[in-house]
């Protein structure tokens, strides 16, 4: 049972982290277009309170989270160079105990 949580938590400090390489890349002005736009989409899906099938819904409703975000930042990973997006990760695991302030996101 311990072994379950510690994955479960494992999971959420990579998912945190993953998150903030996302913010990092949209912030960054040699992002390419396209995948600043995947990045704000997929931070916006993963923070926003709205979800395409409710939670409710016993199974579909966590089932698109886990993919759904998974596979937004796979997306955006391959349309960032490798380099860049290797920085940014670095740098999304060197501050991810201390997240990026969002104050727009205070006022939804």
């Amino acid at each position: 049972m311990k072994i379950v949580r510690l994955f479960r938590f494992a999971n959420a400090a990579r998912l945190a982290t993953w998150l903030i390489a996302l913010w990092k890349l949209f912030k960054h002005p040699d992002t390419p277009r396209a995948a600043r736009w995947v990045a704000i989409f997929v931070l916006g899906y993963a923070l926003s309170p709205i979800d395409l099938i409710p939670d409710f819904i016993p199974v579909l409703g966590q089932l698109d989270d886990l993919i759904l975000i998974p596979l937004g930042v796979a997306l955006a990973v391959r349309l960032t160079p490798r380099p860049l997006w290797e920085a940014r990760m670095r740098e999304a695991e060197a501050s991810r105990e201390k997240l990026p302030r969002l104050w727009w996101g205070a006022g939804c």
